[in-house]
């Protein structure tokens, strides 16, 4: 092994270590703030830096690091590929300009002020925790690991949403609760189910064996998988929870949650999907159906919403609805759209509740019946949430546009009544969106206040700056549109070779020397006594 691939290597678990030993940090500096801020800034940056490496390092190949020093399928693995490279890196790049936004807010004082009972450093170690569990899920080598990575940011966002102790708050805290539960129970069903079925919950071992199963244990299997991923990513008709749970929570929170805890999901969906059941035309038609009425059922909601964080939340579901599309079609062009639409979306969703926040701050309101001459009082405000909001509309020749295009490209290719009508569906969610967005400027930002807005408001300017950012960074992936669409298709095509198993199996082999008493043999191998041991040694 030479010192680059040793190094490369190292690179994968920091994205989940160094968020969790800086949320240590954090809490042993509870009673000075500073420093608190100051190593979370670190911790998340130097994420973002390891996500670009990543970013890089796997366009040639596919990392893979066993934990402890125990290979697959005994031990737990780290799996880093384009995918998960390229969410990792958007990701920590989102996490750290929110973390910025709410420091220049003061979550944290204002929680305190709020509540007694919550002290200032409660928000700097949860957010470092929801961040690793983020990174944590994206590398999961396994369906366990996944699970592990979804509970701890669960429990991180748990806290988050209820910071404060509103009555409000605790209200939708409680239903947010309650759901993440039950899928996590409908998933940890699904993963005794498949080790029962196929003696592994290992991935790329899972992809082997899982055709073998009986089919009907194998269906049930992926039913089930898809209700809890589709709990999380927050798709029809599983949705109603999200548009009550989000906009009360502050509005850095807010932003976190509707930009990466969904796409978390959809990430889920989209792995399981291409990897364990990479040819079902059952559940491809099935989940058609589902991508249609999430986006049309989202966006009717967001029409008849008066408050635009309601709004938001509810564009934030029908949205989903375009990523389940390119999922469902499940062609290599189909997939690489959703790639590419879900880290617009990450961008674009996020960046717009971050300037719902300024609005709130400025206008001292988020209902659109008592807002209004935003453009006049605050034109910097003004231009940073028309950006964002033409780019979610899809207008040209904006990423959103481009992401749409892709889409509704491939489901022409495709064919059938039911791809024709998704593609009818998409184009009438995108002028809906248009419409309500441009219902919500109009009366939030043209149109006279129905009363007198407090003018010496003043927005600071760090939390413009990290909102601007995301802003520039949404532009970016516009006028880099070129290249992302072909790594993300580049990642689409690693989906479905391949790739990802010969990483973890050079050769169809374990990449440890021994066996353990608890492994299953590969499907039509021949058993041989088990050794008992497992070294861990070997190469990606």
């Amino acid at each position: 092994m030479s010192w680059f691939d040793l190094t490369a290597t190292d690179l994968v678990p920091l994205p989940v270590v160094l968020p969790l030993l800086a949320a240590g940090l954090a809490l042993a500096f509870a009673r000075r703030p500073r420093v608190q801020r100051v190593v979370s800034v670190v911790a998340l940056a130097g994420v973002l830096a390891v996500g670009v490496a990543l970013l890089v390092l796997t366009d040639d190949r596919t990392l893979v690091v066993d934990v402890g020093n125990w290979a697959a399928p005994i031990g737990i693995d780290l799996v880093a590929d384009r995918l998960s490279a390229l969410m990792v890196t958007v990701s920590s790049f989102v996490l750290l300009c929110v973390l910025l936004y709410s420091l220049a807010q003061g979550v944290s004082e204002e929680a305190e002020e709020e509540t007694s009972s919550i002290p200032v450093s409660i928000y700097h170690p949860t957010y470092l925790v929801l961040a690793a569990g983020v990174c944590n899920a994206f590398l999961a080598g396994d369906l366990f690991n996944l699970y592990v990575g979804f509970e701890i940011l669960l429990a991180a966002s748990y806290v988050l949403l209820t910071l404060g102790g509103t009555g409000e708050r605790i209200r939708a805290g409680s239903i947010y609760v309650v759901v993440a539960l039950l899928s996590s129970i409908v998933f940890l069903i699904a993963i005794a189910l498949t080790y029962a079925a196929a003696g592994t919950v290992n991935l790329a071992q899972l992809s082997e064996r899982l055709p073998d199963v009986e089919p009907g244990t194998r269906l049930a299997i992926q039913l089930l998988l898809l209700l809890a991923f589709g709990i999380k990513a927050a798709m029809f008709p599983v949705s109603a929870w999200l548009p009550d749970s989000y906009p009360t929570a502050p509005a850095p929170v807010t932003a976190v949650f509707a930009g990466l805890l969904t796409k978390v999901g959809v990430y889920a969906i989209l792995r399981t999907q291409t990897l364990l059941f990479p040819t079902d035309p059952r559940i491809d038609q099935g989940l058609r159906w589902v991508a249609l009425l999430t986006m049309l059922v989202g966006i009717l909601g967001a029409v008849a919403q008066d408050d635009i964080k309601r709004l938001l939340s509810f564009t934030l579901v029908s949205h989903i609805g375009y990523m389940l599309f390119g999922i469902a079609l499940a062609t290599q062009p189909g997939t690489a759209a959703a790639i590419f639409y879900v880290v617009h979306h990450i961008t674009v969703q996020t960046a717009l509740f971050l300037v719902v926040g300024l609005v709130e701050l400025r206008g001292g309101s988020t209902s659109l019946d008592r807002l209004g001459g935003l453009a006049k009082l605050a034109p910097g405000l003004a231009i940073l949430f028309f950006i964002p909001a033409m780019n979610l509309a899809g207008i040209p020749p904006l990423s959103g546009f481009l992401g749409k295009v892709g889409l509704v490209e491939d489901g022409v290719r495709t064919g059938g009544f039911l791809a024709y009508t998704l593609v009818v569906g998409s184009v009438v969610t995108s002028l809906l969106t248009l419409y309500a967005i441009v219902k919500a400027w109009n009366k939030a930002f043209w149109q006279e206040a129905p009363q007198e807005i407090e003018t010496d408001a003043r927005v600071p300017r760090g939390m413009v700056v990290p909102t601007g950012a995301l802003v520039a960074f949404g532009l970016a992936l516009t006028v880099f549109a070129g290249p992302l669409y072909s790594y993300a298709d580049r990642a689409a095509a690693a989906l479905r070779d391949g790739s990802y198993v010969e990483a973890v199996f050079p050769d169809g082999h374990d990449r440890g020397v021994g066996e353990s008493d608890e492994s299953v043999p590969k499907a039509g191998a021949p058993t041989e006594p088990a050794s008992g041991v497992s070294t861990g040694e070997g190469t990606p």
